[in-house]
């Protein structure tokens, strides 16, 4: 006689229960853990980003600081300050000096010979400041003022006999006539000038048309510095007396380029206040990422823990 038997009624062994469900078990708590280091790798890498930014951005500021970038900025104006204009004519006499306006100047009336002088002068002698031994005869004259106007300065000289191949006149500009007038060491400040300003030549038999510009620089200790820049454009003269001569003619024209004074200063870029936020930003992360990566490793730890206690509680139900 066969004996059937019912599979439901069929009781599996201990071995056999004990194992699948603590597998699962097990297979979950390792991607667990699995996706815990990956996690806690990804903070790592993090916090040495951080590290980093804090690195460079420190290295920025620095460099920020050493290295600041040139500002240039202008100021309009109506008026300048009357520059003095310091000619050095040597044998050459002044024959006439005239304001004009409007960038006309009216035809010359008996070139050669002495006419109006309606500009502020001065005569001046004073040592030469780098030989401290020869004397330097300078003859200051008022420059133009109103820029709107376009205001200019004509000058005629004359020289009446040269052994010498070139002729030229020497002169430079100084940023203010008035201090001139009212330095009581005018000497003094002509040395001056002549060792900060740039001096400059115009030739005879030429009409020399000065356009000039103002500069000004401002220096980390505060000080302020004045330079002039200029454009020339230079026309020949066509000597038209009727006796021919052997002497020089000098014609100079001053004028300024345009009402705008050019500021030039160095300014530092690094902002602290940026630098402080920054900072601020990245170790506020880093303590996150730290705090993040230690609550990680305190996890992993106890989940470490209560995987070894289940699997001491399977051998001993096992056993």
């Amino acid at each position: 006689m066969e004996v059937h038997e019912d599979a439901s009624s069929v009781i599996l062994p201990d071995s056999e229960l004990g194992t699948t469900a603590p597998s699962l078990r097990f297979s979950k708590t390792c991607l667990k853990n699995v996706f815990s280091v990956i996690l806690l790798f990804i903070y790592l890498l993090l916090m040495a980003v951080a590290v980093f930014l804090v690195y460079q951005t420190i290295s920025d500021f620095r460099e920020k600081l050493k290295h600041p970038v040139m500002s240039v900025s202008y100021k309009e104006v109506s008026l300048y300050d009357a520059p003095g204009i310091a000619f050095y004519p040597g044998k050459a006499r002044l024959l006439s000096c005239k304001h004009h306006y409007y960038d006309h100047i009216p035809p010359l009336v008996n070139p050669g010979q002495p006419g109006d002088i309606e500009c502020i002068t001065q005569r001046i002698n004073y040592t030469d400041p780098f030989t401290n031994q020869s004397m330097k005869n300078a003859l200051v004259v008022q420059g133009p003022r109103d820029v709107k106007k376009k205001e200019l300065v004509f000058l005629q000289f004359h020289l009446n006999g040269t052994d010498q191949d070139f002729s030229a006149i020497d002169y430079l500009l100084f940023s203010s006539f008035q201090e001139f007038i009212n330095s009581p060491e005018k000497a003094e400040f002509m040395k001056d000038c002549e060792s900060s300003y740039s001096s400059w030549k115009f030739s005879g038999g030429f009409r020399t048309w000065v356009k000039m510009s103002l500069v000004k620089t401002k220096e980390e200790d505060g000080s302020e510095t004045v330079e002039f820049k200029q454009e020339t454009s230079v026309v020949n003269y066509i000597d038209q007396r009727t006796k021919p001569r052997s002497d020089q003619l000098f014609f100079v024209v001053f004028e300024w380029k345009d009402p705008f004074i050019q500021t030039v200063q160095d300014i530092v870029t690094a902002n602290p206040w940026n630098m402080i936020a920054l900072l601020c930003g990245i170790f506020l992360a880093l303590f996150k990422a730290a705090d993040f990566a230690k609550l990680s490793v305190k996890w992993m730890i106890k989940i470490r823990k209560r995987h070894l206690k289940r699997s001491h509680q399977v051998r001993n139900h096992i056993n």
